[in-house]
């Protein structure tokens, strides 16, 4: 039997191609930046080499890239499947990292899982996993929207999840996670006054938050004034300020920070953005929000433009969560709002935020180029059966040519029956014209006919006995 396929290739989008170059050019920046920020600290440490924090950058950008093909192309059916099951290992894992001996602690935060060299942060799934249990909460009954009791498992899922990650303790992360939460709301439709009432309780919680814990506190007071302790609460902002001053509109050049080696903590993470301006400039920066933009863009219009509420509210949350974190972030490094530990996406390192942001831009990238539809591919098949075979279609969409010479079997290659026509008009549509005289004529003509058709019938058959 022989088989010919011929699959047509999806069409590319408007916003499809924005996402997928903003993305790539973001990655590809942010491998640059990476490697400048960390190569001469990491040179001058205990590991000893010059690239180390860049090639575990490349190997989760690897492993992402990977996943954002595969969810691009799969369908929001394959990822509605896998929310509820990305949900529980969000929450277990939240509850892991508190446990003692399995949650891995850095810099006084019980953050992440594993072993080794393989260390997964469960907030960072928290947060796509969220996104989608909300769109498939609210895309299953729109009306829950209408009221507070209708979203209460969104909301106590949501809390829960916020107040394990404000344990680790990871206040940033929180706020991110609550913040998307209320754009889904919002483009939901959500009351303004539950919406009110909602912002309102998160404000207090999180001043409240705030004033527990003495760290917290300090971060508050730095961000009033940074310069009153200059080497203790305030040196992190005062060295970012520094390094974003010295950078000027167009840079000290690529590679050229003094900023990055010991004055700057965390630069290739939380802080690499003050790199960016130091070595960059305010040119650096613009780009790097203009990339953002684009984001942005294609990502509210591939949600505006997607064909059920689902895939809307998918697309708004994934938007949502990349555009949080970059504005806190920004925010944090040029002292506009309190430092929240929270990594610029894509560009800063860390394997978890990665990873989990590519895959989520594979959804959304998945939305943009289909309406999050699921995406047929036509195909063309030549079956050619042997002696005794024969050939028929196999779908809809298949296109079956027969074998020549071969007799069709009763019932198989007759022509499909006509359609019965109403008097007076053709197959066409197009009405006859009226004969003269009328019905009862046209019946007397016809029965004579037929009378002289059967006397010449039967004078044929007498001849010929």
């Amino acid at each position: 039997m022989r088989l010919l396929r011929r699959r047509e290739p999806v069409a590319m989008t408007f916003e499809h191609s924005m996402l997928r170059t903003a993305t790539l050019c973001l990655l590809a920046f942010g491998a640059v930046m990476v490697y400048s920020a960390s190569s001469g600290t990491s040179l001058l440490s205990h590991t000893g080499d010059s690239s180390f924090y860049l090639k575990r950058y490349l190997v989760s950008a690897g492993i992402g890239l990977v996943a954002l093909m595969y969810f691009s192309r799969c369908g929001l059916t394959v990822v509605r499947r896998l929310t509820p099951v990305l949900l529980v290992v969000a929450l277990v894992g939240l509850l892991a990292v508190l446990l003692p001996g399995v949650g891995i602690s850095v810099n006084g935060a019980r953050r992440w899982v594993g072993f080794g060299t393989f260390q997964v942060q469960p907030s960072e799934i928290a947060k796509l996993a969220l996104v989608l249990y909300a769109a498939g909460l609210i895309g299953d009954k729109p009306a829950r929207v209408r009221s507070i009791e209708g979203v209460a498992p969104l909301l106590l899922a949501g809390g829960v999840a916020a107040l394990l990650i404000v344990a680790e303790p990871d206040l940033g992360t929180a706020i991110v996670v609550c913040m998307t939460l209320v754009a889904i709301l919002m483009v939901s439709g959500f009351r303004v006054r539950h919406l009110m009432i909602l912002l309102g309780g998160l404000v207090v919680l999180g001043l409240l938050a705030i004033m527990t814990s003495a760290y917290r506190r300090d971060r508050l007071t730095a961000f009033l004034d940074p310069w009153a302790d200059p080497r203790g609460s305030g040196f992190q902002s005062v060295q970012a300020m520094i390094a974003i001053g010295s950078g000027g509109p167009f840079g000290v050049g690529l590679g050229e920070s003094v900023q990055k080696l010991f004055y700057l903590p965390e630069a290739h993470t939380d802080m690499v953005l003050a790199v960016i301006g130091e070595e960059l400039g305010m040119v650096g920066v613009s780009v790097v929000l203009f990339l953002y933009g684009m984001i942005a863009y294609a990502g509210l219009r591939a949600a505006r433009m997607a064909k059920d509420l689902y895939a809307k509210l998918v697309a708004a949350g994934i938007t949502s969560v990349i555009l949080v974190q970059a504005t806190l972030n920004f925010f944090a490094v040029l002292g506009i709002a309190p430092l929240t530990g929270v990594p610029l996406p894509f560009i800063s390192y860390g394997n978890s935020n990665l990873v989990v942001l590519l895959v989520g831009m594979g959804v959304l990238i998945n939305i943009a180029q289909t309406g999050g539809a699921a995406v047929r591919r036509p195909r063309l098949e030549a079956v050619a059966g042997g002696r005794g075979g024969r050939s028929r279609p196999r779908s809809e969409d298949t296109i079956t040519i027969k074998r020549l010479g071969k007799k069709p079997k009763r019932g198989q290659g007759r022509a499909p029956a006509r359609k019965k026509v109403a008097k007076g008009s053709s197959r066409l549509g197009v009405k006859r014209p009226a004969r003269k005289g009328g019905d009862a004529e046209d019946l007397d003509r016809s029965r004579r006919d037929r009378r002289s058709r059967r006397a010449r019938a039967g004078n044929r058959r007498r001849a010929a006995g």
